[in-house]
């Protein structure tokens, strides 16, 4: 062979070599490369938290008993875009305050339109890591969509606060939210240990009777029934647009659930059975807060409830 030829043939085989090389190292990069979605875990309270379910459908979603449903436990501070924004990280002990936030869309500007949900257009709870000091407010919103929740005192310790919303335009719109962020309140915290599960909780004179198999992750029906006296309360008076209002939080973690009453209100009186859509995401126990009215007046009952 030539040298010209052997010159040649050297510079072919460099030529394969160096393309193989590139592919190579093309193929392990896109291996090795991360995803792109974010792989923070759901719970921590970061702008850059995404919950691994997505939430649910909107309301009027009619999933019969048994069917699996994919609501989200609210213990994310962004999901799709959506974000509860706020500055505060610490509130004040033992005495009322007012915490500011506000919900960003996609683009990053506070959301002024909301669909309203039971009467509101935005509910805001408030609970302690041991599932005591429980707050279900209504906060006013301003023109530029900065919201502020009136908060009754609160005891030292961790506390979440969760905003439930459902967006009436944009990227989300007809989708229910739910977003928390941790706040903690200085001083000693006790711990209060959760009482155990229980079918029945008194308030005010009334026994609460909850009646129902709950299984995680499976939508069942969840029957409450208030009595006192011994007698069947038949005076349930309206009470954000239905007879009462269930909401349920995990023990351990916080998980977030709103169970979606089935009756219709019919009338200025109600009671003494109560039906509710129920589907709790983990198993463990939970801590259910009943709110219902009688006589002007607001009761909450509370009750551990076990699933399995």
């Amino acid at each position: 062979m030539s040298l010209v030829s052997r010159s040649s043939a050297r510079r072919r085989r460099t030529t394969v070599a160096a393309s193989l090389g590139g592919a190579l190292a093309l193929a392990l990069t896109a291996c090795g490369s991360p995803t792109s979605h974010d792989s923070s875990m759901p719970g921590r309270d970061t702008p850059s938290s995404v919950a691994s379910t997505a939430q649910g459908t909107h309301h009027g979603d009619s999933a019969m008993p048994g069917m699996t449903m994919n609501t989200g436990d609210g213990l994310v501070t962004k999901k799709d875009g959506y974000t509860l924004a706020a500055k505060a990280a610490t509130l004040p002990t033992g005495k009322a305050t007012s915490y500011r936030f506000a919900i960003t869309g996609p683009d990053t500007r506070p959301v002024t339109d909301f669909a309203v949900e039971q009467t509101k257009r935005l509910h805001f709870y408030a609970i302690r890591s041991d599932l005591t000091g429980f707050q279900h407010v209504h906060p006013t919103m301003a023109d530029d969509g900065t919201w502020t929740a009136g908060l009754g005192a609160l005891r030292p310790g961790s506390w979440r606060l969760f905003a439930q919303f459902t967006p009436r335009t944009g990227a989300g719109k007809g989708q229910d939210f739910v977003l928390s962020r941790a706040v903690t309140v200085p001083g000693s915290a006790a711990t209060t240990v959760l009482p155990k599960a229980s079918t029945t909780a008194t308030v005010d004179g009334y026994t609460v009777t909850v009646q129902g198999e709950l299984m995680a992750g499976m939508a069942h029906p969840l029957t409450v029934t208030v009595s006192k006296d011994g007698k069947p309360v038949t005076d349930l008076q309206p009470y954000l647009g239905t007879y009462a209002h269930l909401t349920a939080f995990h023990e351990g973690d916080q998980a977030f659930a709103h169970l979606h009453p089935e009756n219709k209100v019919e009338g200025r009186r109600g009671g003494p059975s109560l039906s509710f859509h129920a589907e709790l995401a983990k198993s463990g126990n939970w801590r259910l807060f009943l709110q219902f009215r009688t006589a002007g007046t607001l009761h909450t009952a509370a009750l551990t409830l076990r699933v399995s």
